[in-house]
């Protein structure tokens, strides 16, 4: 229950950091929009995502998620990166060398557990970023404005990265950050490798039936959530081929009473998860549960938006429809 708690409470920092509300429930898109399709960018991308060239060019002005302008007169040689897709995006790019602190949730890949932990999503060390020396931090929505603000008077170079509820955001924060680290070749392949893993997973589910999905996120005594209209997961759900009970509501929040009114086809979840729907009252009377329509999947692929999320489609779309794959 300890992950998902953790869990939770970085979903809700985050929808609360992208929306800037004071409720966990209210979000940037009105729940009678249809979720995002991948590859459909919901803001203009910034001018510095897209660059002309396949080489960076220093000193160099990066124009970040926040608007605040960073010029950094040299190519970065060490970063700190304060959240899990930021660290999976610089190792994708093969400059996992320059890494020199993480948060504690930063556990892919493996050798990523060897870099020095700087703190968490809201409480960082200080003295221990300083001690870093780094050249500049990647910071993002899950991160606080206060402790950006701290760093800033410290006088260290940091560049916000937005998670926006969107499958094109992944895509932006790749090319931003090879930008930065003179990687945006590397970066082109990956993205492009992206793309045409979404092209092929649209094709094998077009014209098909879509069963009913529930896509569990947190659950238990301390509340029922999952992936909500305007989440970028409901949007995997969808180009997967799959019908999101929760599509119609925002907010992340569910319950179990509603669950069961849905009663859905089939629950895509984590392990724990799965033992508990099997276990507990009200969720393992579900049909789904009992019929043995309830399926796991490594979380962190699904819900990191870095290069791992197309993978994470075509794995929800391979359990979806497994045999059109």
């Amino acid at each position: 229950m300890k992950k998902n708690l953790s869990l939770i409470l970085m979903i809700l920092i985050a929808v609360l950091m992208l929306t800037g509300c004071t409720a966990g429930n209210n979000t940037q898109t009105n729940e009678n929009d249809e979720p995002n399709a991948a590859g459909q960018a919901t803001t203009a991308p910034t001018a510095v995502t897209e660059p002309d060239e396949n080489t960076s060019s220093y000193p160099m002005e990066i124009t970040d998620s926040r608007g605040n302008v960073t010029l950094l007169d040299k190519e970065p040689k060490k970063v700190i990166s304060l959240s899990p897709n930021i660290t999976e995006i610089i190792y994708a790019l093969d400059r996992g060398d320059r890494l020199v602190g993480r948060t504690a949730f930063c556990d892919y890949p493996q050798e990523a557990g060897n870099v020095t932990v700087v703190g968490d999503f809201i409480e960082w060390n200080f003295e221990t970023i300083l001690s870093l020396e780094p050249d500049v931090v990647f910071a993002s929505s899950l991160n606080t404005e206060e402790n950006e603000r701290k760093l800033k008077e410290l006088g260290i170079q940091i560049i916000f990265l937005t998670q926006d509820e969107s499958f094109e955001s992944t895509y932006e924060t790749i090319g931003m950050i090879a930008r930065v680290l003179n990687a945006e070749e590397t970066s082109e392949t990956i993205i492009r490798n992206m793309q045409q893993t979404v092209t092929e997973v649209k094709k094998a589910v077009e014209g098909l039936d879509k069963p009913t999905v529930y896509y569990v996120v947190g659950y238990g005594e301390y509340g029922d959530y999952t992936a909500t209209g305007e989440t970028f997961i409901a949007s995997m759900l969808d180009i997967a081929g799959g019908s999101n009970i929760a599509a119609d509501i925002t907010g992340w929040v569910y319950s179990l009473e509603k669950l069961m009114e849905k009663d859905p086809y089939m629950i895509i979840c984590s392990e724990d998860a799965k033992r508990a729907f099997q276990e507990t009252n009200g969720y393992k009377e579900l049909t789904a549960v009992k019929e043995g329509r309830i399926y796991t999947h490594d979380e962190n692929i699904l819900q990191r938006q870095g290069p791992r999320l197309a993978e994470g489609l075509k794995m929800l779309a391979e359990t979806i429809h497994p045999d059109s794959f």
